[in-house]
């Protein structure tokens, strides 16, 4: 028997859980530790698919990670982070995806805090991706995942 842990939020370490709740047939309601909840969906509507959610997952951790970062300098006149990626079958790997980019588009305000905000972004997105970001982490060290049936 697995120890239950109590799930926590926030952005410090801890554990993590969501619960996921079918409500009909390839529709899903996410729910996390604090409430909130998210629809998911198999991709024939509006809901956001598994997929869709990893590269949510991968764009938003280091959204954060830059904005707190950049925003202590100057608050973005716009912040737009796209992740992509191509979703593949057609190999031995089975279904997977690759080429995994994440491009951030971000203005600052003219005059010396937009300046050091602007200087700021690049060593913030690489600081992101080399060390603070869980979800790009997690991924390209390639942590096992466990399935289990109760």
């Amino acid at each position: 028997m697995t120890e239950q842990r109590e799930p926590t939020g926030g952005t410090g370490p801890g554990h993590r859980q969501v619960t996921l709740r079918r409500t009909s047939l390839g529709h899903y309601e996410a729910v996390n530790a604090r409430g909130g909840t998210l629809a998911v969906g198999a991709g024939d509507g509006e809901d956001f698919t598994p997929v869709e959610l990893l590269l949510v997952a991968i764009a938003g951790c280091s959204s954060v990670d830059v904005d707190h970062i950049t925003s202590r300098r100057a608050e973005p006149l716009e912040f737009v982070v796209t992740a992509e990626g191509e979703k593949t079958s057609a190999d031995e790997l089975g279904n997977h995806l690759t080429d995994l980019t994440v491009t951030f588009t971000v203005r600052f305000p003219d005059g010396e805090a937009g300046d050091s905000a602007r200087a700021m972004l690049p060593r913030a997105v690489r600081t992101s991706h080399d060390r603070l970001c869980s979800v790009s982490r997690t991924i390209e060290l390639g942590s096992p995942v466990e399935m289990k049936v109760e």
